[in-house]
């Protein structure tokens, strides 16, 4: 929103007769990255982006200098002050919050089996994590229907479900949010997944992945709860034995579905 906000101002400074070095060097600070983040959220069909954005690190620094330049050439340094803020906050969104330093639960290594716990199916039963054994698992947490990488890698997983399906795998999709979304989640997409309610987060807490304060702040009045889960794919045998995980560290940059059939195929899981 700030991004948005910069970029509408400097639209209008300029459509005004501003001065083109200052306020064109805002608009390179701030607009490119309001605009992939708009496209994330309209189309979520990406699920997954560069992990700093060094393009839009360069784009910024050379807005900056135009800015600055610009200033000391007589324009004033409001632009340059605009753009420097722009920037800083770019800095925090992608070094900071998209980040999840120090993950590393220590439940979810491979050989273990992985801890019990309870969720919700879409018809509101509760189902007990050792029922789902039998067969190979890919369990995917994710944070909410809100979240547009994670509706990107379902939507990944759904066009990648006969080549899972052929391994004898089964894929669950489990989110701490409104029991009604999930079912609308269900009902979305129509392949033969589980989607399933992770009530109060009680099952990311269990497996230690669970997130405080991770939902965007104003989702609260859609039902959501602060606290949400780090987005966590794990693969389990037959016996729910963990085979791999991942806990990715920046919630922009998800691992692949052959990254899954892989691991099912490495550990015999072939398709038949």
């Amino acid at each position: 929103m700030f991004a948005l906000g910069i970029s509408i101002y400097a639209g209008m400074r300029l459509a005004k007769g501003g001065d083109i070095l200052a306020w064109g060097g805002v608009l390179l600070v701030a607009a490119p990255f309001m605009i992939r983040l708009n496209l994330l959220l309209l189309l979520k069909d990406t699920a997954r982006t560069s992990a700093r954005f060094p393009i839009f690190i360069a784009l910024g620094i050379v807005g900056m200098g135009m800015s600055f330049y610009a200033g000391m050439s007589g324009a004033g340094m409001q632009a340059f002050a605009l753009a420097l803020g722009g920037f800083v906050g770019f800095l925090i969104y992608s070094f900071w919050y998209s980040s999840f330093t120090g993950r590393g639960s220590g439940m979810l290594k491979p050989g273990q089996t992985l801890a019990q716990f309870v969720l919700r199916n879409v018809d509101g039963e509760k189902i007990n994590s050792t029922d789902l054994r039998g067969r190979p698992h890919i369990f995917m947490f994710f944070r909410g229907n809100w979240c547009p990488l994670c509706m990107a890698q379902i939507k990944e997983l759904a066009q990648a479900y006969q080549q899972i399906e052929a391994c004898g795998a089964r894929v669950a999709l489990v989110a701490p949010q409104p029991h009604r979304n999930t079912k609308a989640l269900a009902k979305k997409f129509d392949v033969d997944f589980d989607f399933y309610t992770d009530k109060g987060n009680k099952a990311a807490r269990i497996l230690g992945i669970a997130n405080a304060w991770g939902t965007p702040f104003g989702m609260q009045v859609l039902g959501y709860s602060s606290e949400t889960v780090l987005p966590t794919v794990i693969i389990t045998d037959p016996d729910g034995v963990i085979l791999w995980a991942d806990e990715t560290d920046n919630y922009r940059v998800r691992p692949e579905p052959e990254t899954f059939l892989s691991v099912l195929r490495n550990h015999g899981f072939a398709p038949a």
